[in-house]
């Protein structure tokens, strides 16, 4: 995501950017319907005896194409016009910049709780604690991520012409008044109202995530770029996906047949990331290779 925002046109940047982004979509896709098709050709006897392998497979495939496209990439201009690269980034990034890390790991957090509530948790509880079979509601989750990677770049083309805070903060604020009604329409455990409840919490998480990239590395100056990114984006996948699973599992475990324990603590991460991308300046449409674009407003 990086190399693509640094080497895309200014006025493009973010639809250049979005591309990336939906890559969580399309892998999603393909896994759960690389799943599908085995079990819905092979037997119970030839699944467990070769069929699991067939993901593995495939993923290794892709690996060492990702790999084999990585190292086939040149260093974007703005890297390369660098004179003074820093020679520990990660305590440059963690001495200097620690506030706009917390800042963008906090705004990020509520991208990642949606997704894993919705592809992970909502999952297993509608087939566990709703009886609704595994494929209705793969079903109903795939349809709202195929829908979200599809408007993905059109989101992106509004951050171009409107700016990036303004769509993070609009899908933070959405998602605040949405995770209510999500909970309620997956606890009817009709495929419709899930798919709906799922349609407007992805919503929600693309508004903020299509600009995502091309936001992220504007925040930060470029000698310390790519670590400040990654250390911001990667804190902010630990605190809004590793726990949200855990955590809605257990509050959903405490509530009646409408986990509303599971909506209180996704909206409250929605409006801390709301206070996080508030706190975080407008970078469209600063140049990238302009050094410290965003950090006179955080200091």
């Amino acid at each position: 995501m990086l190399l693509t925002a640094e080497h895309a046109p200014a006025g493009r940047r973010g639809l250049w950017s979005s591309f990336p982004q939906v890559g969580p979509a399309l892998g999603f896709l393909l896994a759960n319907g690389v799943m599908l098709a085995l079990s819905a050709t092979l037997t119970e006897a030839q699944f467990a005896s070769w069929g699991w392998r067939v993901p593995f497979w495939a993923a290794g495939v892709l690996a060492l194409a990702g790999l084999w496209l990585r190292s086939s990439l040149a260093e974007s201009p703005s890297f390369l016009a660098l004179d003074d690269h820093a020679r520990v980034p990660l305590a440059e990034v963690v001495r200097d910049h620690w506030r706009l890390v917390l800042l963008t790991a906090g705004g990020l957090a509520v991208g990642y709780a949606i997704f894993y509530a919705v592809t992970t948790w909502s999952l297993a509880y509608g087939t566990e604690r709703l009886g609704v079979s595994r494929t209705v509601m793969l079903a109903c989750i795939m349809a709202a991520v195929l829908v979200k990677g599809s408007l993905t770049p059109v989101v992106a083309l509004l951050g171009d012409r409107y700016g990036r805070r303004p769509l993070c903060l609009a899908g933070c604020g959405t998602a605040a008044l949405w995770m209510f009604p999500m909970v309620a329409l997956l606890s009817t455990g009709e495929p419709l109202l899930m798919f709906l409840g799922f349609l407007g919490a992805m919503l929600a998480f693309i508004t903020m995530f299509a600009v995502i990239a091309a936001y992220l590395p504007e925040l930060y100056e470029p000698r310390v770029r790519c670590t400040g990114a990654a250390v911001g984006y990667n804190l902010g996948g630990v605190l809004g996906g590793a726990l949200t699973p855990i955590v809605a599992t257990a509050l959903a475990e405490q509530g009646g047949r409408v986990p509303w324990g599971v909506g209180a603590y996704l909206t409250g991460i929605a409006l801390l990331s709301l206070g996080c991308f508030a706190l975080l300046p407008e970078t469209r449409p600063v140049p990238l290779a302009v050094t410290g674009a965003a950090e006179p407003a955080l200091d």
